[in-house]
């Protein structure tokens, strides 16, 4: 539950950043939409953005950019999360997949439910890529409520093997010799073997020629 007295007894404090502060912005807004305590989370963004105003972090701007849809009227809300999404960086992967979640539910909850299972699926690819399976399974029980069956992410065996396991695998997939991957690799063919031997589990296989298809189907 969101405290008013709390965070703001914590402002006038002389160890407060706005900075640390934005980094949980995110989760309050979600938080906040789900205890209906949206009015109480909008003025704790008010203030933030005061400061913001002077600070001119470009990280806070960025996660006021996020909350802003979320805490938003009907009216606003979708060119927001349209704004938010485009506004982030490439690199933000996750705060993009929050975004996109939240997106997506407001859509749903709205009755637009086709449309809602685009930012849906984007959100649910970008956790499974990024092993969030919390928020994975969040975005996939969204699809479900929008009527859409998303079935849990398979593992993908090869994640099991070391990177030098992953490089053997590869040659040995292309049909290149034990001595061949050794020379590449700078190993003798008796060590190739040995990986050979032991990453032969981890893929679920039992010889080199499954190899090939054991590759292609983690890649699919």
């Amino acid at each position: 539950m969101i405290r008013r007295r709390g965070w703001w007894s914590l402002t006038s404090d002389v160890a407060y950043s706005p900075l640390y502060a934005s980094r949980g912005l995110v989760d309050l807004a979600d938080a906040a939409i789900r205890t209906e305590h949206r009015a109480e989370a909008q003025r704790i963004v008010g203030r933030l953005e005061q400061m913001a105003a002077t600070n001119r972090s470009p990280f806070i701007e960025v996660t006021l950019g996020c909350v802003r849809p979320m805490l938003a009227d009907d009216d606003n809300a979708e060119a927001l999360y349209r704004m938010a999404v485009g506004d982030l960086p490439p690199k933000m992967t996750f705060l993009r997949a929050r975004v996109q979640l939240s997106c997506g539910a407001w859509l749903r909850r709205r009755g637009r439910v086709a449309d809602s299972r685009i930012p849906l699926r984007a959100a649910r690819q970008a956790f499974d890529a990024l092993g969030a399976v919390p928020w994975a399974a969040r975005a996939r029980q969204e699809l479900r409520a929008s009527g859409e069956t998303s079935r849990r992410r398979s593992p993908d065996r090869r994640d099991d093997l070391t990177r030098q396991e992953q490089q053997i695998a590869l040659m040995a997939a292309k049909g290149l010799t034990n001595r061949e991957i050794g020379e590449r690799l700078f190993l003798s063919h008796r060590t190739v073997g040995s990986h050979l031997y032991r990453l032969f589990p981890k893929l679920g296989i039992s010889s080199r020629s499954q190899l090939t298809e054991a590759i292609v189907a983690g890649e699919q």
